[in-house]
Formats: C-alpha cells, structure tokens, sequence
C-alpha cells in the first residue's frame, strides 16, 4: 500500500496516538495541527475553516491515506457558538474531502456515538441516527458528506475516548478521575449516562489496520463494554488502586450542561470484532493497558 498519512487533529487525543503509532509501524505520517503545535519533523499547520489552506497542505503532501480526526468536539461549546461547530465539523469536512478526492487519497473520517438519540443504546451501524445536540448534528452532516464521495472512505464511530497522556491542553475523563482520587478529592459521577470508553490506543491500532486494509463503509471503533459513567470511574479506581469511597453517585438531572446528552449512546462492535485482527477492547483489559502506559510514561 502507499505509506503517506495525513492525520488532522494530531495535537488531540487521538491523532496524536495514531500518528505515533503510524511511525512505528514505519508509515510515512504527516501530522496536520491547529492551536497546539506538535513536536514532529513531518507537521504541517491546517486551519480547517480555510478550504485554500486545507487545499494547499493535502496537495503538498499528496498523502495516499488521510485520517481526519480534528474536530470541535466541545459539546457545550459547540451548542453556545453553533456557527463556529459548522465551520470547523461540516465546512472543514467539506474542504478535507474535496483536497482529498483532488490528491486521489482514501478517507477516514472520525465521527461520534453522539449522532444517536441515546434512549436506546446498543447501536449498530445500520441503526438510525437522531442527535440530540448540536455537536452530534454537524458530526452527522459531515457522515453525510463523506458518503456522498466517489472513492474509498470509512467512516468511524469512537465513545468516550481515552488515554495516558494529556493532549491539545486537556486532561481526558481517566486521567482527571485517576488526579482527583489522588488527591483524596471526592467526585461526584453520573450514574445513568451509558457509553462504551474507548482507548485510544485499541482505537488508533484499529483504524491503522482499517486503512491497511482499505476496508470501506461504516465501523463502530469504540470499546467492548457498555457502562455507566459512575461504574467506569470505579473501575478506573480499581485498576490503579485508589479509593473508590471518593465517588459518589450523581445524576445527569443536576449537571449543568449547555447541550443535551445522551443517555445510552452504547455502541455495538459486533463488526470490528468480527471484521478485524485489532479487536475492540473490554474495559478491564484497556485499563490494565491504561496502567501500563502511564507507568511507562513515568518511568
């Protein structure tokens, strides 16, 4: 296959991963960047509200793959400035496709779980989609546009990404539970909101294989066990042998959230499973993952 990837976002918690995880496996990676310049010989700044720089970076790299990650994914954010969630998920999706077709690459485009309504949970990837916030909408429209491409594309679909290392200036869900027990601070964590945590490293070695494969259509990349958020943190307790009388159950009812979110927006991974050598991860085994990395980052 040819070797050059293109990966957007590569300051966040995933592109950063997947690019790392590119270049080991000798992949030629580009690391396209925004607001938080990454450290790599091959970064290139992209401003996905401007189609002539999308246009110009992706035909100086002329990338045969590229992954795009980068999204406002602020979910409060994107409600408050809906223009601005247009510009960077819809109209910044537009531009990358249209580069993309124009360099003769292949599209991964990384969605979300909140395209769903989430009063079901157990999503599979032939179930409708209905979001309920803004986020989730401009997300859904940029799986429009890809679909409407001629060539090869993949959409896929993450929950609740995680890992051992900060990125683009925030700290992830498992690390902010892992600071807070801690320091002995007490948290308090919603008991009925369902998702399925994703590492981003099970997630950055599935896509990599997606791409190496050139398997086409629509994948849930997300974790193998559905859970609430309140259990998840306990279980982040257990693995790192921190106190879980610190967590105290809570409700989506008394959070105070600009946008709606689902409440099981759980996502099937029978076809990953099926479909892939990288197989989805269950929780326990992602965070003894989880562990080993952050120990290693210690070190």
């Amino acid at each position: 296959m040819g070797s050059k990837i293109l990966v957007t976002g590569a300051s966040g918690l995933l592109g950063s991963k997947v690019v790392k995880m590119a270049t080991l496996q000798g992949l030629d990676a580009y690391a396209a960047y925004n607001d938080h310049p990454v450290s790599k010989n091959n970064s290139i700044r992209i401003d996905l509200r401007s189609p002539d720089q999308v246009r110009a970076a992706i035909h100086s790299v002329k990338p045969d793959y590229v992954i795009h990650c980068a999204a406002l994914s602020d979910v409060d954010k994107c409600e408050a400035n809906k223009e601005l969630a247009w510009s960077i998920n819809v109209e910044g999706t537009r531009a990358i496709i249209k580069a993309s077709k124009a360099a003769g690459a292949y599209i991964v485009f990384v969605s979300t779980d909140y395209v769903f309504q989430g009063d079901a949970g157990g999503y599979s990837e032939e179930d409708a989609t209905n979001p309920i916030n803004h986020y989730g909408y401009t997300k859904l429209q940029a799986e429009l546009l890809v679909k409407e491409m001629k060539g090869d594309w993949t959409i896929v679909r993450p929950s609740v990404i995680y890992g051992s290392v900060p990125a683009a200036g925030k700290v992830n869900f498992a690390l902010w539970i892992i600071d807070k027990l801690k320091r002995m601070e007490s948290v308090k964590i919603i008991t009925d909101q369902w998702v399925s945590p994703t590492l981003n490293t099970n997630l950055s070695r599935m896509i990599l294989e997606v791409i190496q494969r050139r398997l086409t259509g629509v994948y849930h990349l997300a974790g193998a066990t559905p859970i609430s958020r309140y259990d998840f943190a306990v279980k982040i307790a257990a693995e790192f042998n921190l106190d879980e009388r610190l967590i105290s159950p809570s409700s989506w009812k008394y959070m105070n959230w600009a946008a709606k979110r689902p409440i099981n927006s759980s996502l099937k991974v029978e076809k990953a499973t099926k479909t892939l050598n990288a197989k989805p991860m269950m929780i326990n085994e992602a965070l003894s993952q989880l562990r080993k990395e952050i120990e290693a980052d210690e070190v």
